[in-house]
């Protein structure tokens, strides 16, 4: 039986005025969560952090920036560093999210750099990682599982050493905000790979105590049996966080 407590972080992307973000907070903040069961974790915009940072303090609630910059500072317009997010608030950092590899075109070397400047710096990272449709359809899920873990984690892996503390989020791109989920079986077996690839390169004390999130569509209605399976430690939700009673269904799912 896991003794990993389940995390459930909030990812809200682009959205939200500071306002819709005072009453979202102000919603989790005055629901009543028992933190012995769940870790809570918030991820606001960069215009947002500081706001719920004030908001939060004291509640337990967890702070994390969307994304950062691997250097501490220097001439790198629109970019955000470590310090700054620590500055801010935050405690953990959303790294290599789909939409970062995609849109912006990110890769597992500019994701190793990050990870390895946000835990120098004392943040949290969660790497992500996850599979397009035709990867899928072409059977290469844990070719790409694996090929995004080794290079997200290269310095880790060269050292034999990764902090436990480091959060992995498999989100298979085909899920995300399209409505579709994977099943719980399917996301359990992708989960498993990861926690054997965690075992196997950093030993079973760390690969048995790392967290593994899923994400991908997670709604109320579907928490409850993705967090049943064994190496499912939580989710990272986007659309579903955006709104009060959803969030709130989701982080209470022990009541389900």
């Amino acid at each position: 039986m896991r003794n990993r407590k389940p995390l459930m972080a909030a990812n809200w992307k682009m959205n939200l005025s500071l306002d819709e973000a005072r009453d979202l907070l102000n919603g989790i903040k005055s629901a009543t969560i028992d933190f012995n069961r769940v870790d809570v974790l918030v991820a606001p915009p960069f215009t947002t952090l500081r706001l719920a940072h004030e908001l939060l303090a004291g509640t337990g609630i967890l702070i994390a920036g969307q994304n950062m910059h691997w250097e501490s500072g220097g001439a790198f317009t629109g970019e955000i560093s470590p310090l700054m997010l620590k500055e801010a608030g935050c405690g953990h950092v959303i790294l290599g999210h789909s939409e970062r590899r995609t849109l912006f075109f990110e890769t597992s070397e500019t994701v190793n750099q990050k990870v390895d400047a946000a835990i120098e710096a004392g943040l949290i990272p969660i790497v992500c990682i996850g599979e397009t449709l035709k990867q899928r359809e072409d059977k290469k899920t844990f070719d790409i599982i694996k090929t995004q873990l080794d290079e997200s984690l290269e310095t880790s892996c060269k050292n034999g050493n990764l902090p436990q503390s480091v959060i992995i989020a498999y989100e298979p791109v085909w899920a995300i905000g399209t409505g579709k989920t994977a099943t719980p079986e399917m996301a359990q077996e992708v989960h498993r790979f990861i926690r054997r690839w965690l075992i196997e390169n950093f030993g079973p004390n760390t690969g048995e105590t790392i967290r593994i999130l899923y994400g991908g569509s997670v709604k109320p209605d579907n928490i409850k049996e993705l967090i049943s399976q064994p190496d499912i430690d939580g989710a990272l939700i986007g659309g579903a966080s955006l709104k009060t009673d959803s969030f709130v269904s989701i982080i209470r799912f022990y009541d389900s």
